[in-house]
C-alpha cells in the first residue's frame, strides 16, 4: 500500500492564497464516493459484503423490535442484491421540517448520512444499526438502487441511480402485493468504486452471516436465494432454540464433555442478557460475545462479566464437591475454559462500541449485570445437574496439570535458546533488517525450495525459515506436546512475541509479514492449513494484526515470442486467452517450487513489485472456530461435506 506523505508546512506549493474559497464542502453522499474506505472499510470484497449488512441489519433492527418475522436475501443474475423484510416499513409520509422539509422521509433516509430513526425517539429501543454507516451509504456506493415500501395495503417506490441520486419523486404503484407491510431494497454496486476485486458477491460469505443472524434471533425466518447462472441454491435458516442451537452447531465436529446446553437468560430495565455454553473434549475456548447482533470480537464488559463469574462459580463448586482439596490452589479462568464454548448475547439501550468496527462493548453496566446473573444462574445449573458439574471440574483439573507441564516445557524452551547464544533456529537465515515493519519471514516446504528461496530472496528484508514434512496438527494436542515438536519449535522462535494466546505479544513479534510458501498441490494445502491452525491457535494476534499471508505461486506457464508469461490461476489463464485469442503455445502446469529457478521464483512469487499475496483474516469469529475445528479435528463426515458444498468458492474461502 502506497503512502502518501504531506508536505511540511514551509514548503509553498499551488497558490500562494488560502483563503474560503479554498475549502471544498462535499454535499450529500460526496464525502461517501470520495472516501469510501471511511465508511465500509475497504473497496475490496470485504466492503462490497458491508453493503448487503447494513441493508440486513436494519431488517434485523426490525426483528428486535418485534416486527418483523422474516428476511429475505436474494443474488440476481443480473448482478444485484435485494434485502426484504416483513417489517413496518421504511416511513414514506413528507419529512415535517428542515432543510429536507417535503421530501419523503425514505428519500432523506436514502440521501442524507447519519438520517434514521435510532438516533432518538422511540422507534427502537435496541438496535444494532446505531453506529453504523447505513442504507444511505449503500445508495451512495450502487450504480442504481430501488426501494420498494408496503405501509398499510399500498406499495412505495423510488429509484436512484448514479450514486444516490434520486430518479424522480416517490411514487404510489398500486396495491401492496402481500397483507403485510414491508421494506424490500434492490442494490447495483458500482463497478467503478469496487474496481480492485470485482462486484461479484460470494455465497458463502453471505452465508455464514445469515446463520449466525438466525441463530442469535431464535424464531427469525432467515431465507438466502442464490438465482445467479451456475449457482442457483436456496437456503432457510431458522432455529427454534436460538443460541442453544448455536452453541450446538459449533460444537457438532468436536466430541462433546456432555450433552446438555447450559443455558440462561434475563433481563432488568433496558437490558437484557442470553447466554449458552457447553464443554468439549478440545483444548481450546471460544466465547463469542455479541451486543445488539453485533459480533464483539474483542469481547468487551459482557464477556468479562461473564469470565469472572464463571471462575467463581466453578472454583466454588469445585471446592464443596471435594472436586478440588483444601490446600489445592484454585483453577484459574483459562484451565476452566478450556473446550468451552459459550455464546454471549446482551441487548442494550445505548450501547457503547470502542473503536469503529465495534469489536469491543465498553458499557460498565453490562459486566455486574451480567456477573451477577451468572454468578446466580450458572451456580443453581450446576447443582441440578452434578454429573456434567463434575465432568467440567474433572476436565479443569486435567487442564491446570496441563499447563504447569506447558509452562515448564516452555522454560526448557527458553533455557535452550539462552544457552545457544543468539537462539535463532540453524536453517533460519535471517533478514538485514531489524525494524519488524520492514521485515518478511518466508515459511518455505522443504529444504530445497529454501535453498532456491534464500537465493531469490532480498537478504535486506526477507528471510527465509525452511520447515521439513508436515508439522504437529495443533489442533489434536495440548502446548505441553507441541512444545516438544522440533518445527514448532523453530516457527516460535523465529518469530518471536511467545506461543499461546494467554501470552503470545504480536507487538513483540520480529516480522510483521509472515508469508506461507507452499506447492499448489493436496501436500502444500495441508501444510498451508496445518500452519494457519497454528497461527489462529496459539499467535492468533498475529492473524488478527494481518501479519499472516499466503504466497501465490503462479499454476500456468506459457510462451509469449521469446518472454516466458506466469498466470495465477484458471481464472488467469480464461482472462489471459480472451485478451490473445490466436495464441497457440501450450501451457505448462507448474506443480512445485522445485520446478523454478530461482530468478522465476523471485519475479512471480517473492518480489514486492510483482508478487500476489493473500492476507489472512477473522471476519466471523465464531465461524472461523467452526472451520478450523471441521477442517483439522477427528469428524471425518464434517470434513467431507464442507469441502464439497464449498469447493467452488475456494478461491475466497478465508479464516
Amino acid at each position: 500500500m502506497a503512502v502518501t506523505k504531506a508536505k511540511p508546512a514551509s514548503v509553498k506549493s499551488g497558490s500562494a492564497t488560502y483563503a474560503a474559497k479554498d475549502i471544498q464542502v462535499l454535499e450529500g453522499l460526496d464525502p461517501v464516493r470520495k472516501r469510501p474506505g471511511m465508511y465500509i472499510g475497504s473497496t475490496g470484497l470485504n466492503g462490497l459484503h458491508h453493503l448487503i449488512w447494513e441493508v440486513v441489519d436494519n431488517s434485523v433492527d426490525e426483528a428486535m423490535a418485534g416486527f418483523c418475522t422474516r428476511i429475505t436475501i436474494t443474488l440476481h443474475e443480473d448482478g444485484s442484491c435485494e434485502v426484504q423484510d416483513n417489517g413496518r416499513g421504511i416511513p414514506v409520509d413528507p419529512y415535517p421540517s428542515g432543510p429536507h422539509k417535503g421530501k419523503s422521509a425514505l428519500e432523506v433516509v436514502l440521501t442524507v448520512l447519519h438520517a434514521g430513526g435510532k438516533f432518538g425517539g422511540e422507534g427502537y429501543k435496541v438496535s444494532g444499526g446505531l453506529h453504523g454507516v447505513g442504507v444511505s451509504v449503500v445508495n451512495a456506493l450502487s450504480k442504481k438502487l430501488i426501494a420498494e415500501i408496503d405501509r398499510d395495503g399500498t406499495r412505495f417506490k423510488q429509484e436512484f441511480v448514479d450514486g444516490g441520486k434520486p430518479k424522480s419523486k416517490i411514487q404510489k404503484v398500486g396495491a401492496s402485493p402481500s397483507k403485510t407491510n414491508g421494506t424490500s431494497i434492490t442494490f447495483y454496486p458500482d463497478p467503478e468504486i469496487f474496481a480492485s476485486e470485482g462486484v461479484e458477491f460470494v455465497a458463502r460469505t453471505v452465508l455464514e452471516r445469515l446463520q449466525t443472524i438466525a441463530f442469535l434471533n431464535r424464531d427469525l425466518e432467515v431465507v438466502f436465494e442464490d438465482k445467479r447462472a451456475g449457482k442457483k441454491d436456496k437456503v432457510t435458516y431458522q432455529y427454534k432454540g436460538g443460541i442453544i442451537d448455536f452453541v450446538k452447531h459449533l460444537n457438532v465436529s468436536r466430541e462433546s464433555l456432555f450433552n446438555k446446553v447450559a443455558s440462561y437468560e434475563a433481563s432488568e430495565s433496558d437490558q437484557t442478557l442470553e447466554i449458552a455454553l457447553q464443554w468439549n473434549t478440545g483444548y481450546y475456548e471460544g466465547i463469542y460475545g455479541y451486543a445488539n447482533g453485533i459480533s464483539t470480537i474483542e469481547g468487551g464488559m459482557h464477556v468479562e462479566g461473564f469470565k469472572t463469574a464463571l471462575t467463581s462459580v466453578v472454583n466454588k463448586y469445585a471446592r464443596s464437591s471435594g472436586g478440588l482439596k483444601e490446600k489445592e490452589e484454585n483453577l484459574l479462568g483459562e484451565d476452566i475454559r478450556e473446550g468451552l464454548t459459550a455464546i454471549v448475547t446482551v441487548k442494550l439501550r445505548e450501547p457503547q462500541f470502542e473503536g469503529q468496527t465495534k469489536a469491543k462493548l465498553g458499557n460498565v453496566s453490562i459486566r455486574s449485570f451480567v456477573q451477577k446473573e451468572t454468578n446466580t444462574k450458572l451456580e443453581e445449573w450446576m447443582l441440578e445437574n452434578p454429573t456434567e458439574a463434575n465432568r467440567i471440574v474433572k476436565k479443569a483439573v486435567a487442564a491446570a496439570q496441563a499447563r504447569i507441564a506447558a509452562k515448564n516445557a516452555r522454560n526448557a524452551v527458553r533455557r535452550k535458546t539462552a544457552l545457544s547464544g543468539a537462539g535463532m533456529p540453524d536453517k533460519l537465515k535471517d533478514c538485514q533488517s531489524a525494524n519488524p515493519a520492514d521485515s518478511e519471514l518466508f515459511i518455505v516446504e522443504g529444504d530445497s525450495a529454501g535453498g532456491t528461496a534464500v537465493d531469490a530472496r532480498d537478504p535486506q528484508t526477507q528471510a527465509i525459515l525452511p520447515i521439513r514434512g508436515k508439522i504437529l496438527n495443533v489442533e489434536r494436542a495440548r502446548l505441553d506436546k507441541m512444545l516438544k515438536n522440533t518445527e514448532v519449535q523453530a516457527l516460535i522462535t523465529a518469530i518471536g512475541g511467545g506461543v499461546g494466546n494467554d501470552e503470545f505479544a504480536a507487538e513483540k513479534a520480529r516480522y510483521h509479514k509472515v508469508i506461507i510458501l507452499a506447492d499448489a498441490d493436496v501436500d502444500g494445502s495441508h501444510i498451508r492449513t496445518l500452519l494457519l491452525t497454528f497461527f489462529y491457535r496459539q499467535m492468533r494476534p498475529m492473524v488478527e494484526s494481518g501479519f499472516i499471508y499466503i504466497a501465490q505461486p503462479p499454476l500456468f506457464s506459457t510462451e509469449v515470442g521469446k518472454e516466458k508469461t506466469y498466470l495465477k490461476d484458471e481464472s488467469a489463464k480464461e482472462k489471459f486467452l480472451a485478451a490473445n485469442p490466436n495464441h497457440k503455445k501450450e501451457f505448462q502446469r507448474l506443480k512445485g517450487l522445485g520446478e523454478m529457478d530461482w530468478q522465476e521464483l523471485r519475479s512471480t512469487t517473492m518480489d514486492s513489485a510483482t508478487r500476489t499475496l493473500l492476507q489472512v483474516n477473522v471476519e466471523e469469529a465464531a465461524e472461523a472456530e467452526n472451520i478450523m475445528s471441521v477442517l483439522m479435528g477427528d469428524d471425518v463426515e464434517s470434513r467431507k461435506s464442507f469441502i464439497q458444498k464449498n469447493a467452488r468458492d475456494v478461491r475466497n474461502l478465508d479464516f
